[in-house]
């Protein structure tokens, strides 16, 4: 029996990590998408989402399997609900690429400011090394790898700032601040994907000291929320 449950264990693993591959490829797709202007290569990111939600739901069906007939405790049951969470963060970064591609559609005609698409290119450098990382530290269990995530975003959230900034000093040509505006939920989009990649940090914590903290709390000050397994 235990040997089932550690192969089952080790399949919903290796299907977290593919969807984790998956979510890269959506990410790097949606930014060339809009560093191009490539409207065809959006509707490909659109198109590639199911995929991605297949993967998505084939994992949380996995996990309801095994909790229905296996009997995890300690480690191991951290484990499943550490992935039932990635799951979803995943999934959810995943969403994050689709709207960026539906945006990219939205305004491939209309006049576009370099300096944002540089920005949104070292954004989401920025998000696609959060990923890996948060990945890894989770396959290695790496609870020191985890945290340094949070240095990390606060440089996206600092970009994030930045783009604000930008897109409200722009004045005149009405068609190039409307897309400004809309590239405002751009960075916003990849901002909130490096949450999720600290999300999936916080639960590599939980998965190997059985305590569940956040790294930041609200203000992105120190907090810890205790949830004791």
């Amino acid at each position: 029996m235990r040997v089932t449950l550690q192969e089952e264990l080790d399949q919903l693993e290796a299907a977290l990590q593919e969807e984790g591959s998956l979510v890269l490829r959506a990410l790097r797709g949606c930014l060339n998408a809009l560093a191009q202007s490539d409207v065809e290569l959006a509707d490909e990111v659109i198109a590639f989402d199911d995929e991605i939600d297949e993967m998505y739901l084939g994992i949380e069906e996995g996990i309801q399997s095994l909790l229905a007939r296996q009997t995890p405790v300690a480690v191991d049951l951290r484990l499943v609900l550490a992935i039932l969470h990635d799951n979803l963060h995943l999934e959810r970064m995943a969403d994050y690429c689709v709207t960026i591609a539906k945006l990219t559609k939205l305004v491939h005609d209309v006049p576009h400011d370099q300096t944002l698409i540089e920005g949104f290119e070292e954004m989401g450098a920025r998000a696609e090394e959060m990923i890996r990382i948060a990945l890894d530290s989770f396959r290695d269990r790496n609870a020191a790898r985890a945290e340094a995530l949070v240095d990390l975003d606060e440089l996206i959230d600092r970009a994030n700032r930045r783009v604000v900034g930008h897109v409200l000093s722009l004045g005149g040509d009405p068609d190039l601040r409307e897309w400004g505006l809309r590239m405002i939920i751009v960075s916003r989009c990849l901002e909130r994907i490096g949450d999720h990649a600290v999300d999936i940090g916080e639960q590599t914590a939980y998965l190997v000291s059985g305590e569940f903290r956040e790294f930041t709390d609200a203000s992105h000050g120190p907090g810890t929320t205790p949830r004791d397994l």
